[in-house]
């Protein structure tokens, strides 16, 4: 009986939330980075919706060089080394689109998931050793996401072509 339940609480303790929507979340700790930083005309825009999931939303233009919008999510380094993946529930569009992190708040690359949405309810499961760096689309010579601390993590849309988009988040979860 005592195996099982020192078992029980192993498990219970193996997963821990990053962000959980819902109607009183504060998003104040979510920005927008567009192609606009480069001169690019992307517009993308991030709310809470009237269900409670954070909702990012956008067009992606091609025009002065850009092609890209990001939704990033900023908080103080957490030591993550307890985990092995990520665990997304959310609702596409049916595009590509990008999950990073970045293990510093000082480094320029971040760690990379690209995953592909269905227009329905989707758990995304992303092993952290899946994740390869990546500066401005060149993937670096280091090794994959360790998973020790994280201090960022991103939604990013960038298929090379003009397209609008519409991410449905409810939670983002490590286990």
């Amino acid at each position: 009986m005592r195996t099982i339940l020192f078992v029980l609480i192993l498990l219970l303790q193996q997963s821990m939330t990053l962000f959980q929507f819902n109607t009183d979340s504060s998003i104040e700790n979510w920005r927008i980075l567009d192609d606009v930083v480069m001169g690019g005309r992307s517009d993308g825009h991030f709310k809470i919706n009237s269900d409670g999931h954070g909702e990012y939303t956008g067009n992606v233009s091609l025009e002065n060089n850009g092609g890209f919008s990001s939704l990033r999510y900023y908080f103080d380094t957490l030591n993550s080394s307890e985990y092995t993946k990520f665990k997304l529930r959310i609702k596409g569009d049916g595009k590509t689109y990008q999950f990073r992190v970045k293990d510093s708040q000082y480094n320029r690359y971040s760690y990379i998931y690209t995953f592909e949405t269905t227009e329905d309810w989707q758990t995304v499961e992303i092993e952290f050793e899946k994740m390869y760096a990546s500066f401005r689309g060149y993937r670096l010579d280091i090794p994959n996401f360790k998973g020790d601390q994280m201090a960022e993590i991103a939604f990013l849309i960038g298929n090379k072509k003009k397209e609008s988009f519409k991410l449905i988040i409810d939670s983002i979860t490590l286990e």
